[in-house]
């Protein structure tokens, strides 16, 4: 269409959990979050190391017309429920944790395991999307990342520059768009 200026699919890496002790909203916040960012035309991008534990996420955001790539080892099987979501199977864990920061554009970080939040600072961090200013959004419900909150107020905002651009929280899933926007916006 002439005139028309073409707008790039936003990719963001998001790492959740509904597995585990914890928060009994994670599930639903996850849902939440898949149909907000599948509306605004995310492309969704998961990790999933030996399991998959975003299927809320998945499904909300596949119902919401959105786009998935699940990013595993050889071995992993799909649940029969996302069997048409695309998976690029790569067996070695790191060449995994990197072709996830390759495609994503910005990380963001759900209420969830102990294990999903080593996953996304793993990846974020072995990928040097931290350094090469690439941001993550954190939702900070229930204070679920207060301990990174405070690191950042205390430590990072002394060492990087623009840190308040890099790591972004919010406190709802109704304003985790805002932030993202925000964040990605910054970053380009």
């Amino acid at each position: 269409m002439a005139g028309s200026v073409a707008t790039a699919i936003p990719a963001l890496a998001v790492f959740a959990s509904d597995k585990g002790p914890g928060d009994a909203e994670r599930g639903s916040i996850m849902a939440q979050a898949g149909t907000i960012l599948a509306r605004h035309g995310v492309r969704i991008i998961c990790l999933a190391d030996e399991t998959l534990d975003a299927i809320p996420l998945i499904t909300s955001a596949r119902a919401a017309g959105g786009e998935v790539l699940i990013v595993a080892d050889a071995g992993f099987q799909a649940p029969a429920a996302l069997s048409e979501v695309p998976v690029e199977r790569i067996d070695d864990p790191e060449e995994r944790i990197r072709r996830v920061g390759e495609l994503a554009q910005a990380f963001v970080g759900l209420p969830g395991s102990l294990a999903s939040a080593a996953a996304l600072y793993r990846t974020w961090v072995r990928t040097g999307a931290g350094a090469s200013g690439k941001p993550v959004v954190l939702l900070n419900h229930h204070r679920a990342f207060e301990a990174m909150r405070g690191m950042v107020t205390d430590v990072l905002s002394h060492s990087v520059d623009h840190s308040d651009r890099i790591v972004v929280f919010t406190d709802s899933v109704d304003d985790l768009w805002n932030k993202v926007a925000w964040a990605l916006n910054v970053a380009s």
